[in-house]
């Protein structure tokens, strides 16, 4: 199954206009053509079924035949992770959450951070594309990147709020304290880790320090491993 993301698509819809760039993909790479079906998605929960009824590499439209609704996550999941150094590495944490299943992102910039600014529209592309492969109809919420200390003041609505950090203080177990359905946010620091002032600030605010197992993680490797851990509880 090859699943298509078209955002602009609701219940209501009867038809789907692809824009250009996946025009030519259906039509020139893909080598649709009228009457072919296609799976598609809004990223919002919805799957359709719908049939070409026009191809050209600058224009294709497609008939909506069926419409089916996915349930969404049994909990909410918010990772406010700092970019690392390499993009790749982001990405491969982008990409690896959104397969298991991971509900909104928030980019922070800590003061340990080597990298402070962020492309959003390649990332968009990453969830996007993992969304498609992993046949999901929910595309994780991608926020603007922020500051940890203005994300760690803002108001949060979820139940629990953690932040992992490598610091050899007093800190819980993060598998022990996930419940089943439960709104979940963690903070995940940067290479050189979070800084003992922004710890501070965090557990001010509520922030409960974790950790998230007995060796030290890469960022990139910490987040995933957080998502796997929230997932994993729900499901067993």
């Amino acid at each position: 199954m090859q699943l298509f993301y078209h955002p602009n698509s609701s219940e209501t819809s009867k038809e789907i206009f692809f824009d250009k760039e996946e025009s030519r993909h259906i039509g020139k790479v893909l080598r649709k053509k009228e009457g072919d079906i296609l799976d598609i998605t809004n990223g919002k929960g919805v799957f359709f079924k719908a049939e070409l009824t026009m191809v050209s590499p600058k224009k294709c439209i497609a008939t909506i035949t069926e419409t089916t609704k996915q349930q969404p996550l049994p909990y909410h999941l918010h990772l406010a992770v700092a970019p690392t150094k390499s993009n790749d590495r982001f990405e491969t944490f982008l990409e690896k959450a959104t397969e298991i299943g991971i509900t909104e992102i928030t980019p922070i910039i800590c003061e340990h951070s080597e990298r402070k600014t962020i492309k959003p529209e390649r990332f968009e592309k990453i969830l996007q594309s993992a969304m498609k492969q992993s046949l999901k109809a929910y595309l994780p919420k991608l926020n603007t990147a922020v500051s940890s200390k203005d994300f760690i003041k803002q108001k949060h609505s979820e139940n629990l709020l953690c932040i992992a950090h490598c610091e050899e203080t007093d800190k819980k177990s993060f598998k022990g304290m996930i419940q089943n359905k439960q709104s979940v946010l963690v903070l995940i620091g940067p290479e050189g880790d979070f800084s003992s002032e922004e710890i501070e600030l965090a557990k001010n605010n509520n922030f409960i320090p974790v950790t998230l197992g007995d060796t030290r993680l890469r960022t990139e490797t910490a987040a995933i491993v957080a998502t796997h851990s929230v997932s994993f509880i729900n499901q067993y």
